[in-house]
């Protein structure tokens, strides 16, 4: 009797663990070598990849993997349950043929239209993972070399790296994102994304390479990023002009931290395309050097309209930077102008605390006449600078936890600021 119960033990322990074995098992991988993916540099693997990416959702979902080696593809698009995993060594690498890369309805500079899409492509879903240890290289540099900055032969959009677009609970994890051909990682109308211990790097011929761009997302959070780019090393956005108002989506709750920001045009920037709004945002403990124009920024224009609010930079090392703080409300003025909304675009309830380092200049913060920049406060900042700050139009600005030391000429500038 005691024997029969001990098998009997033995093989419920047993089949209980043959069980816990099977549900502990990562989900389906999908090694895209398996169907025909070729890692030479050279042969074209965009649809031997969407055949992995197909198969793998019609099964279910699972993981797509790439594998030690160069792939070549044009644009993906990955489905419902279907993750991507770059295993170190492996290089995801776009091409530089605009045919590569169909038209898709997504949103330009802040406009809704149809646009070329990205090389990696997740639109409409829940779940989505994109990891590894691998790299994306979007070709931007032999981009740039086939379709100089103003050549007129390239007839549509360069093609972004990474589009995340309306989707939630998003992770992108541990990729190197190099050379994107226009902006690396694009984070339009999702919700619930974590973007983690990224390497971002961009030559610096390359135009329009942001590093990251949030535009109308909502709890986003980037943590651990190193970033290395020919434009904003990070922008937040929500829609510019009429259709951003129309769309009427904001860019809302986002925490960016333990970040390092190098070269780019600026740290974390607010805009230019806001008409949407951005509120409560948090930028803290992130390293800001190798003469980033801008650690600071805020940029928008009279046409904008929308409400900037609730920003707080928080423990931030500046080290060699052109310029502390930059509030633009008339940036990039380039005709046609267009005519003013109704009413103006808003910056207010900014704080800026614990920023410290050397610089070039201080910066400056230019407001409307009509819609001044409202209510910044500094708290316990250090600046080393040549030059001062230059104030314009500006109201209820609290500069005494701002300590200043400047090599030439004043501190402060007032130009009609109150």
């Amino acid at each position: 009797m005691i024997k029969n119960k001990s098998i009997i033990i033995f093989l419920t322990v047993l089949l209980l663990n043959i069980c816990t074995y099977k549900t502990a098992q990562p989900a389906n991988r999908y090694i895209i070598t398996d169907y025909g993916a070729v890692a030479d540099g050279q042969t074209l693997n965009t649809t031997a990849i969407q055949s992995a990416i197909d198969l793998c959702a019609s099964r279910g979902g699972g993981t797509i993997v790439v594998p030690e080696g160069i792939f070549l593809s044009g644009a993906i698009f990955l489905k419902q349950g279907v993750s991507l995993y770059i295993e170190k060594g492996g290089v995801l690498k776009g091409t530089v043929n605009p045919d590569d890369y169909p038209q898709v309805f997504t949103r330009w500079e802040g406009v809704e239209c149809e646009w070329t899409s990205a090389l990696i492509n997740a639109f409409d879903m829940t779940g989505v993972h994109l990891t590894g240890e691998g790299t994306v290289d979007g070709s931007g540099d032999q981009w740039m070399n086939r379709y100089p900055r103003y050549s007129k032969e390239l007839q549509v959009g360069r093609p972004r790296l990474i589009a995340i677009q309306n989707c939630s609970d998003v992770l992108v994890s541990g990729l190197t994102i190099k050379n994107q051909a226009c902006w690396g990682l694009f984070i339009l109308y999702s919700r619930d994304v974590t973007a983690e211990n990224l390497i971002i790097r961009a030559e610096h011929n390359i135009i329009s390479s942001d590093g990251i761009t949030i535009d109308s997302g909502e709890r986003i959070r980037i943590t651990g990023c190193d970033i290395d780019v020919n434009d904003d090393c990070i922008a937040v956005k929500s829609g510019k002009d009429e259709d951003g108002r129309r769309v009427n989506r904001p860019s809302v709750d986002i925490i960016i931290e333990k970040c390092r920001f190098r070269y780019g045009h600026g740290g974390v920037s607010m805009g230019s395309e806001m008409s949407g709004g951005i509120r409560n945002v948090e930028i803290r403990d992130c390293i800001v050097e190798a003469d980033n124009w801008a650690p600071i920024r805020f940029k928008s224009q009279p046409s904008r309209g929308g409400i900037v609010e609730n920003i707080t930079y928080r423990d931030i090392v500046l080290q060699d930077t052109r310029k502390a703080f930059e509030f633009n409300m008339k940036w990039r003025m380039r005709p046609p102008v267009k005519p003013p909304s109704d009413p103006l675009p808003v910056v207010r309830n900014v704080n800026i605390i614990n920023v410290s380092g050397k610089v070039q200049s201080v910066g400056d913060m230019h407001g409307l006449k009509d819609s001044p920049i409202q209510n910044v406060t500094f708290k316990n900042c250090n600046i080393s600078a040549q030059k001062g700050f230059i104030l314009e139009n500006v109201k209820g600005l609290d500069l005494s936890g701002l300590n200043l030391i400047v090599e030439e000429g004043e501190p402060i500038i007032y130009k009609n600021s109150r």
